[in-house]
């Protein structure tokens, strides 16, 4: 029997190696913006074998070239805050008005497999069967932020294929989940109507680095609380006052309905206004310069880490590690003699 046709709605992960075509063919289908070809170019770049590795870094340069840009906007919030449901109504909006959307979802990651614990395929299956929509996936591996390691690549991949829009969906807000708001030109935080302490739910970093906040689920019997909710925020940002290089009253605090629609132009509106604001006066290109500077520096960070659990340093971390579990040597110590074998220089303890 012949093999059946794949899905139209890419949100699976490609069964073929990802380096079955020569790169310069999966460059060329990248660009003319096939769906499974992208797919196939980003299960290489989050492939850790070094021979992906060396394919992957020569096609996101090759593809780099271009100098295609879209709209990268990521999205956090809550747990049940509706994201992924926003996210498919915003979807399913602007490829209605003719635009290209890419999703990449950055799922919770299972401790025995490190795959994706949820999959966006089933939370947004009318967008994923949307021919102008592409949907991705991805483990954050544990990862700490929000993000996987090669959400950078993958987006970048998704410019390259002519998306107009690349919308990020973190794993929810915590500790750590601004990190996502130094991959994007937007960072939308989305919040659900809730009553009492709701302003203590949210880190004051995450309010501080928003573009714009989404009041979700205002329709039926919440519309009422989520202008409240609404309210709340809009004078909590008024204490923290003006925000330099932005527009007065940014940012704006929005309520929306991912059940109607209700508020979703308003929200794009306010997102295109954004980004012609800064780009208008070289924001847009300071802040992109800076976020390829902070990506050089975390692929660097990233690239020690990675010669830490390769032989013969994870034989000496090894030998150091059971020293330190003896007692024979200070953790500082024994740090420092592995930073002089990596040639980082020994750790200086702190003056004073």
């Amino acid at each position: 029997m012949p093999a059946a046709a794949p899905s139209r709605g890419l949100t699976e992960r490609q069964t073929e190696r990802p380096t079955e075509w020569p790169n310069e063919r999966l460059a060329e289908r990248v660009l003319a913006g096939d769906r499974r070809a992208l797919a196939r170019a980003i299960t290489l770049v989050e492939s850790a074998r070094p021979d992906h590795r060396i394919a992957a870094e020569a096609l996101v340069a090759d593809l780099g070239r271009q100098r295609r840009e879209a709209l990268r906007i990521g999205l956090t919030g809550p747990p049940g805050a509706g994201k992924s449901s926003l996210i498919e109504r915003l979807g399913l909006m602007l490829t209605g008005e003719g635009l290209r959307v890419a999703v990449l979802a950055v799922d919770p990651s299972s401790a025995r497999s490190g795959g994706s614990i949820l999959g966006d395929k089933t939370r947004m299956d009318r967008l994923a069967r949307d021919p102008r929509a592409f949907i991705r996936p991805s483990p954050s591996q544990a990862r700490l932020g929000g993000v996987a390691r090669r959400s950078r690549e993958a987006m970048a991949l998704c410019e390259a294929a002519g998306h107009d829009a690349v919308l990020i969906e973190t794993v929810g807000v915590g500790q750590s989940e601004t990190t996502v708001a130094d991959l994007c030109d937007l960072f939308v935080l989305v919040l659900s109507p809730a009553g009492g302490d709701e302003l203590q739910g949210v880190k004051r970093g995450i309010m501080e680095l928003a573009d714009l906040i989404l009041v979700n689920k205002a329709d039926g019997e919440l519309r009422a609380a989520a202008e409240r909710t609404r309210a709340d925020y809009a004078g909590a940002l008024g204490l923290l006052g003006p925000r330099s290089g932005d527009p007065p009253g940014s940012p704006a605090v929005l309520c929306v309905s991912a059940l109607d629609g209700a508020g979703l132009g308003a929200a794009w509106a306010e997102l295109q206004a954004l980004a012609t604001y800064r780009r208008e006066r070289g924001v847009w290109a300071a802040r992109r310069a800076a976020q390829a500077r902070r990506w050089f520096e975390a692929e660097v960070r990233e690239g020690l880490l990675a010669a830490l659990d390769r032989d013969p340093a994870r034989a000496e971390m090894d030998r150091l590690g059971r020293a330190v579990e003896r007692g024979e040597l200070l953790p500082q110590a024994a740090a420092g003699e592995i930073l002089s074998a990596l040639g980082a220089g020994p750790l200086r303890p702190p003056r004073g």
